[in-house]
């Protein structure tokens, strides 16, 4: 896992710890001191810790005009023992919802599992956002699954194109309006 870098080739357009609106506002990171581990795996110094012992993010983009964030996770997503998405929402989503962004997109390719609690933080995300959205990008069949099975799919746009996307390929705003029109090809 220590091999598995955030997508880097963005930071021309956006970089976390340099902007002072982000949560990760002047971030020191190393290119050779790894402390952060998933179990008793060593992880990329890159990643941020939002306070859980499982999960790990990487806001790639954030774009206030169009009001959206790109964020990729690595880890395992655990609300049934971490309460992941509590730490999730209160830590990094509540900073970017109080700064204007409302739809929210999640790469989770390097999401590897998924344990439910239950919907209370989902719910009031999706609420939080009215016109916007958040939308799921290439996450696992089986984590998909598990979010459909348990309904929290109710409030994350997923699955169709949203499961393969070449995202890499994009540049951010590119992406963003891909992203974008899907969602509204769904709700429309």
């Amino acid at each position: 896992m220590h091999f598995i870098e955030p997508f880097f080739n963005w930071r021309g357009y956006y970089i976390a710890s340099e902007d002072a609106l982000s949560p990760f506002f002047e971030v020191d990171y190393s290119e050779s001191h790894y402390t952060n581990k998933i179990y008793n795996f060593y992880i990329h110094p890159q990643w941020d810790n939002m306070g859980s012992e499982t999960l790990f993010l990487k806001i790639l983009f954030v774009d206030y005009e169009s009001r959206s964030a790109i964020i990729e996770f690595i880890g395992e997503w655990n609300d049934a023992i971490g309460n992941d998405i509590m730490v999730l929402k209160r830590e990094v989503v509540d900073v970017l919802i109080n700064r204007g962004i409302d739809k929210f997109i999640l790469i989770g390719e390097n999401v590897l599992n998924f344990h439910y609690s239950d919907d209370c933080y989902y719910e009031e995300w999706f609420d939080e956002v009215e016109d916007g959205w958040i939308a799921l990008v290439n996450f696992h069949d089986h984590v998909s699954k598990e979010l459909s099975r348990i309904n929290i799919d109710q409030y994350l746009v997923m699955g169709g194109e949203l499961d393969d996307l070449e995202w890499r390929t994009f540049h951010p705003i590119q992406f963003v309006d891909r992203v974008t029109s899907i969602v509204r090809n769904r709700i429309d």
